[in-house]
């Protein structure tokens, strides 16, 4: 356990980064840095579904929507917003591996084994720390400038706009993690690759954001 959890914060300490150096720079560099991850998350698709052959072209059409959203959210709705969106991610995934180790409890569902109802519950609670945080000190903002009028300054209509907004992301992605689970538990695979020590595959670390992503990007237009 412990060399696993070890991995996982080598491989973070690099991907990171490199991640957020290819979405600050936005434009052409972010194109190019989501056209590999969909050719390598693409290609594990397909490797993991070479029994499904109904699944493949359906996840790959899945995943150069959400890759494809992922593009249009960073350069119309904004960098911060982004990566409030993409930060909300990382610590749901991150809360729920640490409760779930630390605390343990009662399984979630068969689906998967290891996630648990503690785990869960440590996934909301790093999602609203990460994502007040965000809020209080970055530009962010998902309304118009005559909803910002209403909602400016400290009110409770304001805070649970952003307490449910928070808590919707988190829940996305807690059932985009889930769906992947079901398509690797129906193939009879613990991960879709091997690519990131501590972790697994690429599709396992962006399960959850491949969902919420093209989600949350149509409704911020819509609103």
């Amino acid at each position: 356990m412990i060399n696993e959890f070890e991995k996982r914060i080598f491989s973070s300490l690099v991907i990171i980064p490199i991640s957020f150096f290819f979405i600050f720079q936005g434009s052409v560099f972010f194109a190019f840095f989501l056209s590999i991850v969909f050719l390598l998350t693409s290609y594990e698709w397909i490797k993991m579904c070479k029994k499904f052959n109904s699944l493949k072209f359906f996840g790959i059409i899945f995943l150069l929507v959400s890759f494809f959203h992922a593009f249009l959210f960073r350069e119309n709705i904004g960098l911060y917003n982004f990566l409030f969106v993409v930060l909300i991610c990382i610590f749901t995934d991150l809360g729920g591996y640490l409760f779930g180790k630390i605390f343990k409890g009662p399984k979630l569902t068969k689906i998967s084994p290891n996630k648990t109802y503690v785990g869960a519950f440590g996934s909301f609670v790093c999602s609203l720390i990460i994502g007040i945080l965000m809020l209080n000190n970055f530009p962010i903002s998902f309304t118009t400038l005559a909803e910002e009028e209403i909602y400016s300054g400290f009110n409770i209509k304001t805070q649970l706009f952003n307490l449910v907004l928070i808590l919707s992301i988190s829940l996305t992605s807690q059932i985009g993690d889930l769906i992947i689970s079901y398509f690797k538990r129906l193939t009879k695979i613990k991960d879709t690759g091997k690519i990131i020590p501590g972790h697994g595959g690429l599709l396992d670390r962006i399960d959850g954001l491949i969902f919420v992503i093209p989600v949350f990007y149509i409704y911020f237009k819509l609103i």
